[in-house]
């Protein structure tokens, strides 16, 4: 996704572990919680799951008025 500075993340969810968001519509809004990684492309947003071994607190993605965890 491209935030409106201008700087890239890739937002990776995990679909084995979490809902499968269909209908994303480019140019809309998102709220999310994970851990994020920087890299030299801007950076990866995961763990937007909860863990299924309890070792960190899940995070989620909010997206048309639902909840993804």
């Amino acid at each position: 996704m491209r935030l409106s500075n201008g700087q890239t993340l890739l937002l990776s969810h995990n679909i084995d572990l979490a809902s499968r968001i269909d209908g994303l519509i480019e140019g809309a809004r998102i709220y999310f919680q994970g851990e994020y990684e920087w890299n030299d492309k801007g950076g990866v947003i995961h763990w937007t799951h909860y863990d299924p071994q309890g070792y960190r607190d899940g995070g989620w993605i909010d997206y048309g008025g639902m909840r993804y965890q």
